[in-house]
């Protein structure tokens, strides 16, 4: 079985982003990482793997040249090669675009199962595994907080607000994962330096039959049009109880709205 794992390269949520004059963030600009919620997609695969359950199990990205940064943290991991998608034209684009080129790829590279992230740590959107499952035709399951494979279906635990689900999907599909399937691993030295060694094909536009006008900023259905830093943080209203704190409390929700 062939797992292909979808994974991003996005700014350290702790440090501060920048923005290039069209708005888009300056990703250049910002230290990245490996998206947290990402790991725990490549901890399935390499979990999956080490089973015997997956016999290849490839990690693809779509993003600037330092994405490969985030490819290497992977294959400490665990997996055997990756795919790293790059090109001038991709900046800018949004999830239908981003959507397209991980088909085109994934129709590439070939696959049974692919695995991703509940959601970016960036965009936090969740809609992109269920955009490419229906480019493909494919099956989808989405937030699984566990999952296993057998033979020719997957099975995923989803828990809601009112019930925990099981739902068998059969293959090929995409199932999206939660941080409930366990933390990824620590990759050691050994497996770090191995990293290093293993295979990254890139590719562009062009290999994927695509064209510069169907992706990117001017290809894209939503735009930034403002971007303000957060306003400095102003000191609360202090409610004193000297019997009416109930009033007070009241009166201050209601000059609000919000009774």
């Amino acid at each position: 079985m062939k797992i292909v794992v979808l994974v991003k390269y996005v700014p350290e949520p702790t440090a501060t982003w920048k923005f290039a004059p069209d708005l888009t963030v300056d990703r250049a600009g910002v230290e990245g990482r490996l998206s947290e919620l990402d790991e725990y997609a490549v901890e399935q695969a390499a979990q999956l793997a080490e089973k015997g359950v997956a016999s290849e199990v490839v990690f693809l990205t779509v993003g600037p040249a330092k994405a490969t940064e985030g490819l290497r943290k992977a294959l400490a991991i665990g997996g055997n090669t990756a795919v790293h998608v790059v090109d001038d034209a991709i900046h800018g684009s949004c999830a239908l675009g981003t959507s397209l080129v991980l088909a085109k790829a994934l129709e590439k590279t070939g696959y049974d199962l692919i695995l991703t992230g509940m959601a970016s740590t960036d965009a936090e959107l969740s809609i992109v595994p269920q955009m490419v499952a229906d480019r493909l035709g494919i099956n989808q399951g989405t937030f699984a907080g566990e999952l296993s494979v057998d033979g020719s279906s997957v099975t995923i635990r989803r828990d809601t607000d009112v019930a925990t689900e099981r739902v068998t999907i059969a293959l090929p599909a995409i199932v999206s994962v939660t941080d409930q399937t366990g933390e990824a691993r620590y990759p050691a030295f050994k497996a770090i330096m191995g990293a290093k060694k293993k295979p990254i094909t890139t590719m562009s536009l062009a290999d994927l039959g695509l064209s510069a006008d169907q992706v990117g900023w001017a290809a894209a259905s939503t735009k930034v049009v403002d971007v303000a830093p957060t306003p400095a943080r102003t000191a609360g209203t202090i409610i004193t109880d000297d019997g009416t704190g109930g009033s007070q409390v009241a009166d201050f929700l209601a000059d609000r709205g919000f009774i």
